[in-house]
């Protein structure tokens, strides 16, 4: 019988420039022979977010999006700050629990690294004539498996928005790319990281990435 594994946070940090903006992640285990750099959003800052948003509004902005889309929970202070940045005041949350409110929803199934088990994006029907017919930007944290980011994608095209760009802070490792198809394509992100093995005396040490 497999034995599960306890994520551990190690006391290694991983240095990164967020588009100007130097930040120190905690290395976290999440398998034996795996540690990602974790990137919680909302505890780094309001300065932190604005940043991210208006870096991000400059990459989308060619786009022309007409509104924007993020997904709970780490998704929504990304999609607020981009939104604001771009000038845009309604914006669309993709939920990941059921709400009282969303009795009648569209849903589609993702997996996440950081998180156990399979999930679910859930799209508030009445929220759908906010993105039909209309150019749509995702954004999200970190996209890393791409999952997520590809469960948002199916949501806002069952809803008959035309995705136009994809905005990340973080992108991780190289996996996400082939999941995502074509579409990663129009990923921008602020900023890169690795994944990362177990090195020389306990310490961890950067994958090798395949580009």
């Amino acid at each position: 019988m497999t034995q599960s594994f306890a994520p551990v946070v190690t006391e290694q940090t991983h240095a990164v420039s967020v588009a100007g903006f130097p930040v120190e992640l905690p290395l976290v285990a999440i398998k034996p022979d795996l540690a990602i750099s974790l990137m919680m959003v909302i505890d780094l800052g309001v300065r932190f977010g604005e940043h991210c948003g208006k870096a991000l509004a400059d990459q989308l902005s060619p786009m022309e999006p007409e509104i924007v889309v993020g997904a709970a929970t780490l998704g929504i202070p990304v999609a607020i700050e981009a939104s604001r940045a771009l000038g845009l005041d309604r914006y669309v949350i993709l939920q990941k629990s059921p709400k009282v409110h969303l009795g009648s929803a569209l849903e589609q199934k993702i997996t996440s690294i950081t998180s156990k088990g399979e999930q679910r994006l859930l799209l508030d029907d009445r929220a759908v004539p906010l993105l039909k017919g209309k150019r749509v930007v995702v954004v999200d944290d970190v996209v890393a498996s791409g999952s997520s980011l590809k469960g948002s994608i199916d949501l806002v095209r069952k809803a008959g928005g035309n995705v136009v760009g994809l905005g990340v802070i973080l992108t991780e490792a190289r996996e996400w790319e082939s999941v995502l198809g074509p579409d990663a394509a129009l990923v921008q992100g602020l900023a890169h990281i690795p994944q990362f093995r177990p090195g020389e005396n306990g310490r961890w040490v950067a994958r090798p990435e395949t580009l």
